[in-house]
């Protein structure tokens, strides 16, 4: 029989669902509480299949660490090539790998002495028993560098703070200037009210300065995050002309209608684009496909790489307004909302096909003409098109990194 704190935090969930949760008519009429042994296979049970992959708990303190980059880990996170070889693709600049001079491009060949093929599971993904994200746990690495060199590290994780922007850069195309931005998640800057990313005003006051014609954002490992870090992005790419316009609407379940509302660009800086092309995978999702859906409605949006995840809904909290969850330390963070752009577009469960399909490089740094789809973008800015060579270069990653988390983890893949 579960006691007595136990069953009340199981009726709080339940309680709170039946509140909030967006698909709320689709929930069981009872719930025998002695089913579950934990709170997490409570929820399970109760999600909205299939449509409901991302409905989660967690404390409330990592739920709010995560938001504005409070991390504990190696802070790296991998990419698979095509022919199987495994890349570090992306590296926490203060994190315990990044402060060991780790880069994008090193291949990774062991892990605690065994081969990649030896993690590998039945289903086509991969288990590198890396352990929890707790300070203190130790792994081993060995790299081939890109110079054909080896180097094996020993690397302790430990709590850091990571950095979103992982590359800003300006091409020089022909005369026109190309700005690149590898965007990696949508995290505040703790302590700024309102909710804003300090992070975000120097890229885009780096661009302004730059006086760029064309832009390519890079999101292709971007799983989400904070909702008004993404309208901070917005206000900066809209035309001055859309200022005032609706940027989208909120839709929630009918006990809640009350809350619907819709958000309006407020124009930020000089930046005036007449396209964007995002750089995507299916590690693209969430607050990543908001910017993608709000801006499809104003500007020519180009996709270049693979089809996103399919988030077109989102979640916030529900600790605040449960007494029983706040006082456990239980953070409910079910669905709660759908977000339609101004053409009313909201239902993209299926993700964004991309325009042009071309395989990922992570061998590469970010911004290197190498890289397969900067390449393919910039291929497009100057011809219109993508060269069937390029093309024929796409291959679906059988296991992306996002595939290896839940929950608030999968917002924030890293390891």
């Amino acid at each position: 029989m579960p006691d007595r704190t136990d069953l009340e935090v199981k009726t709080a969930i339940f309680e709170s669902m039946n509140e909030w949760y967006f698909w709320n008519e689709e929930l069981p009429a009872t719930v025998d509480y002695s089913q579950f042994s934990t709170n997490e296979e409570l929820l399970d049970a109760i999600a909205f299949k299939p449509l409901d992959r991302f409905s989660y708990l967690t404390t409330q303190e990592a739920f709010n660490n995560s938001f504005v980059g409070k991390n504990a880990g190696h802070g790296f996170g991998y990419a698979f090539s095509a022919d199987e070889k495994m890349f570090l693709s992306f590296v926490f600049e203060e994190s315990p790998a990044g402060k060991d001079g780790w880069k994008r491009g090193w291949e990774i060949t062991q892990i605690n002495g065994k081969t990649i093929p030896e993690y590998k599971l039945s289903n086509g993904g991969y288990d590198f028993k890396l352990g929890t994200s707790d300070p203190g746990i130790t792994n081993t690495f060995t790299f081939r560098l890109p110079d054909g060199t080896t180097t094996t590290r020993t690397n302790i994780k430990a709590e850091y703070q990571s950095n979103s922007v992982l590359e800003k850069k300006v091409f020089d195309l022909d005369g026109k200037k190309v700005g690149y931005w590898a965007y990696q998640s949508f995290k505040a800057t703790a302590g700024l009210s309102p909710t804003q990313s300090t992070e975000v005003k120097t890229s885009m006051e780096f661009f302004q300065t730059a006086g760029i014609q064309e832009l390519i954002v890079d999101l292709r490992y971007n799983g989400g995050g904070s909702v008004a870090v993404a309208e901070q992005i917005l206000n900066n790419l809209i035309q001055t002309a859309n200022s005032g316009k609706l940027m989208y609407t909120n839709k929630y379940n009918s006990l809640k209608s009350n809350l619907a509302s819709n958000r309006s660009f407020a124009k930020t800086g000089t930046i005036s684009l007449d396209r964007i092309i995002f750089i995507t995978s299916r590690g693209s999702a969430s607050a990543s496909e908001l910017v993608i859906n709000v801006l499809d409605s104003y500007l020519d949006v180009v996709l270049i790489g693979d089809n996103t995840y399919g988030k077109p809904v989102g979640s916030f909290p529900l600790s605040p307004y449960n007494t029983v969850l706040k006082n456990n330390n239980v953070e409910l963070v079910p669905i709660t909302f759908a977000i339609a752009n101004a053409d009313g577009k909201a239902d993209y469960f299926e993700g964004f096909p991309a325009d042009f399909s071309v395989g990922d490089s992570p061998q590469y740094p970010w911004g290197d003409e190498r890289d397969l789809r900067v390449a393919a973008a910039l291929n497009f800015i100057q011809n219109g098109n993508v060269s069937g060579r390029m093309l024929n270069t796409y291959y679906k990653p059988k296991w992306e990194m996002i595939d290896d988390f839940k929950g608030l983890k999968q917002e924030f893949p890293a390891y």
